[in-house]
C-alpha cells in the first residue's frame, strides 16, 4: 500500500514537504499531530489525509470525496507534481479501508473524522452539513397552509399586468408561500428585490386580515449589501397596492445577518440560537450566495420553528468566501425546475399560469426543495443595459463565442482593452475616467471642499455614491495583478499627480473594513472614505472616515480607531458581491490562474450597472480560460436534501 518515497520519509516529514510546497498550512499540519497524540500508532495515511481534509477548507471545500473523478484536482491542484502526490501511498480505495479500521474515523460524528460513505469530513463541518439539511428538511414539512384560492386574488391584485409570458416574479411568490423555506434566484436585473417585496405585502395581508401581524426581519451577509437593499426597498413598500396599515408593518430596514443574530466579541457564537431564538415570524435574506456553511447553519439555528425563511441570491455568483456553497447547492436544479403535479397545479390555480414545461420527467425526480425554488427568468434591466446581460448570459453557458460577440455587438457598454504590464494607461483610465463615467481626479478635487457642518452628512453620502461611479475588480489578492499591488501602484500615481501626500490617511483615500469591529458596529467589507473633518477653534479639520450605515446613516469615525482597514481603489471580485456600480472595471492577468472561474468573471460583470470594462495584460486565452472554468467545492448537501 506504500509507495517507495513514502517508506523512506516518516510521516510528519512529509506533511512537512507537503506544507514548504503550499500544499498544506501549518493549521493542517498541527491537526494531524493532534491526532496523532490522540492516538497513538494512528496509520500513516489517515493522519494524511486528515492534513488534506483541513486544507480543503481554505479552498471552499466542506470535505475530500473520495469517490470523484476530480479527486487528484481536489488534493493536489490542477498540476499535481509526481513526487508530492507520491507522499500519499496508495489509491483511493486503500484510503477508504484504511479509514474504514482507523479509530480516529466514524460514522456518526463520535470521532473527529467523519467517514460518511465516501466523504471524509472534519466533524465540524460534517456536523454542520447535517444539520443544515435536516433543518431545511423540517421546513420544507412545515406548511403554511395557505391554498391556491387564497392567494389567487391577492396575487392577480399585486401582479395585474401579464402578458402570455409566464411572470415567474407571480409564480416565486407562491412557490414561497407554501411552505416553512422558499428560494428565490436569478441575474441581476430580474425583479429579485421587486419580487421579495411584494411576497411580503402578500403574506402580511393575509396575516392582518386574520387578525395577526407578521414579525418580518431584513438581513443580508455584508454591510453593503444591506445597505443596497435598504436603499432599494423604501420606495417599492411604499408603491404596494396594499392598505396603509399593511404598508407600515412591512419594515424597509435591512440588517447584516450577524447584527441580526446579535454578535458576541471575541466569539464564534451568538447570542440568538436554538435556546434563544428570533423574535421573527418571516425573515428575508438577501444575497444568499454569500452565505457560507459555518453562517447558514447559525441562521437555522436561530430561527423559531414556525418562521418562515426566504432565501434570495443569484445561484451563478462566486460561492461564499469560506467553506460551502449553499445556495449552489439549494438552487442545483432552479433552472429545470423539476416541479411536481401537484405544484403545477397549484401554480396554475393560485397565479393562473401553466409551469407544464417545467415538470419533472422521465427518471428526473422532483424533490420537495425544487417545490419551493423559483429562478426568475426576465431581465428588466436588459432595455438599459443590453450588453452586459448578454454577456453574463455567454458566460454562464460557456459561450466563448458568445462573449466574443457581446463585446463587438455592445461597444457602448461593453469595453475590452490590452494593456502593457510597464505602461500607466490603467492609472489614467481611473484617474481621469473613461465610458463617460468620471474618474478619480473628480473625486478628489470633490473631497477638498467640505460644506457647512449642518450638511457635512449628504455631502459623505453624495461622496460615497460618487465612489461607486467607477470600481477596479482583480479575482486575485497577491501578485502583479492582485489588489494588493494595484492598490499600491494606484497610491503611488496620484502621489505622482500630487492628488495624494505621502503619508497613510489623506483626504479621499478609500478604505475597506477587513474584519468585524462590534464596537463601531462595522462589519467586514463595509467602504468608507476618509473626509476632512469638522473644524475646530484654530480653523483645522482633522481627518474623519465616513461610512454609510445600512440603515443610511453617516457614521464618522476617527482614523486611529481603524486598525482593521485597507485601501479600495482596487478590490477583489470576492468582496465586490452585493455591490453595484456604475462602471466596472476587471484586471486579468497574464496567464491563467486557478482562481479565475466562469463564477468569477461572471459576478465581476454583473457589478456592472452601466459600463463593463475588461483589462487584459496578457493573451485572450486567459478570459477563455476562465469561462471555461466551472467552480466545483465538495459537499454533500445537495444529495442529503435529495434523499
Amino acid at each position: 500500500m506504500q509507495s517507495d518515497m513514502f517508506t523512506t520519509l516518516h510521516w510528519e516529514d512529509a506533511l512537512n514537504q507537503l506544507r514548504d510546497n503550499g500544499l498544506l498550512r501549518d493549521l493542517d499540519v498541527a491537526i494531524a499531530r493532534f491526532l496523532e497524540q490522540q492516538c497513538n500508532g494512528a496509520n500513516h495515511a489517515v493522519l494524511m489525509l486528515a492534513a488534506l481534509t483541513s486544507n480543503q477548507q481554505a479552498s471552499g471545500h466542506l470535505c475530500v470525496d473520495l469517490d470523484n473523478d476530480r479527486l487528484s484536482e481536489q488534493l493536489w491542484g490542477t498540476s499535481p507534481p509526481d513526487n508530492l502526490a507520491a507522499l500519499l501511498p496508495g489509491k483511493p480505495a486503500d484510503w477508504l479501508k484504511a479509514l474504514q479500521q482507523s479509530p480516529l474515523v466514524s460514522s456518526d460524528g463520535s470521532t473527529p473524522l467523519v467517514l460518511d460513505n465516501h466523504r471524509l469530513y472534519l466533524r465540524r463541518n460534517w456536523s454542520q452539513e447535517c444539520a443544515v439539511a435536516e433543518a431545511i428538511a423540517a421546513r420544507l414539512a412545515t406548511l403554511s397552509g395557505l391554498s391556491a384560492a387564497e392567494l389567487h386574488q391577492p396575487l392577480q391584485a399585486l401582479f395585474p399586468h401579464s402578458d402570455d409570458n409566464t411572470n415567474w416574479q407571480q409564480v416565486a411568490c407562491a412557490l414561497a408561500s407554501r411552505s416553512g423555506i422558499g428560494i428565490i434566484t436569478g441575474g441581476p436585473g430580474t425583479g429579485k428585490t421587486t419580487t421579495v417585496v411584494k411576497l411580503l405585502g402578500l403574506l402580511q395581508s393575509l396575516a392582518m386580515a386574520k387578525g395577526q401581524r407578521l414579525r418580518i426581519r431584513l438581513a443580508a451577509p455584508t454591510g453593503k449589501a444591506a445597505a443596497r437593499l435598504t436603499e432599494s426597498i423604501g420606495d417599492q413598500v411604499a408603491a404596494l397596492p396594499v392598505s396603509d396599515a399593511v404598508r407600515d408593518s412591512i419594515p424597509t430596514d435591512v440588517t447584516t445577518l450577524h447584527r441580526l443574530l446579535g454578535t458576541r466579541p471575541d466569539s464564534r457564537h451568538f447570542r440568538h440560537h436554538a435556546h434563544n431564538p428570533l423574535h421573527a415570524d418571516l425573515v428575508v435574506v438577501d444575497e444568499a450566495s454569500m452565505i457560507d456553511m459555518d453562517m447558514m447553519a447559525s441562521l437555522l439555528g436561530a430561527l423559531p420553528a414556525h418562521a418562515q425563511l426566504i432565501l434570495l441570491g443569484d445561484k451563478d455568483q462566486l460561492a461564499s468566501v469560506e467553506a460551502g456553497a449553499v445556495m449552489g447547492d439549494l438552487c442545483r436544479h432552479a433552472f429545470e425546475g423539476r416541479y411536481q403535479d401537484d405544484t403545477v397545479t397549484f401554480v396554475a390555480d393560485s397565479c393562473g399560469t401553466d409551469i407544464t414545461a417545467f415538470k419533472a420527467a422521465g427518471t428526473t425526480q422532483g424533490t420537495a426543495l425544487a417545490q419551493c425554488t423559483a429562478m426568475l427568468r426576465k431581465n428588466w434591466r436588459s432595455k438599459d443595459s443590453p450588453g452586459i446581460g448578454t454577456l453574463a448570459t455567454a458566460i454562464n453557458q460557456a459561450d466563448l463565442k458568445g462573449t466574443r460577440t457581446a463585446f463587438s455587438d455592445y461597444p457602448d457598454s461593453l469595453n475590452r482593452r490590452s494593456l502593457r504590464s510597464d505602461g500607466q494607461e490603467l492609472e489614467n483610465l481611473l484617474l481621469e475616467g473613461s465610458a463617460g463615467h468620471d474618474g478619480l481626479r473628480s473625486l478628489f478635487n470633490a473631497v477638498q471642499t467640505p460644506p457647512e457642518d449642518h450638511t457635512r452628512d449628504q455631502w459623505a453620502a453624495a461622496l460615497l455614491r460618487q465612489l461607486t461611479h467607477q470600481q477596479l475588480l482583480s479575482g486575485l489578492r497577491s501578485g502583479p495583478f492582485g489588489v494588493e499591488q494595484l492598490n499600491q501602484r494606484i497610491t503611488h500615481y496620484l502621489q505622482q499627480q500630487d492628488l495624494a501626500p505621502e503619508r497613510e490617511w489623506y483626504p479621499g483615500r478609500p478604505v475597506m473594513m477587513t474584519r468585524n469591529d462590534y464596537q463601531l458596529g462595522l462589519m467586514n467589507g463595509d467602504v468608507g472614505l476618509t473626509l476632512p473633518g469638522e473644524q475646530d477653534e484654530a480653523g483645522l479639520r482633522a481627518l474623519r472616515v465616513a461610512f454609510q450605515l445600512p440603515d443610511g446613516r453617516i457614521k464618522w469615525v476617527l482614523p486611529s480607531r481603524l486598525d482593521g482597514v485597507e485601501t479600495v481603489y482596487a478590490m477583489t471580485v470576492h468582496k465586490s458581491q452585493g455591490s453595484e456600480f456604475r462602471h466596472t472595471l476587471l484586471v486579468l492577468p497574464d496567464t491563467p490562474h486557478p482562481l479565475l472561474t466562469r463564477e468569477l468573471v461572471y459576478t465581476a460583470v454583473t457589478r456592472a450597472r452601466e459600463t463593463f470594462t475588461l483589462l487584459e495584460f496578457g493573451k485572450a486565452g486567459v478570459w477563455d480560460s476562465a469561462v471555461k472554468k466551472a467552480t466545483w467545492r465538495a459537499s454533500g448537501l445537495s444529495q442529503r436534501l435529495e434523499d
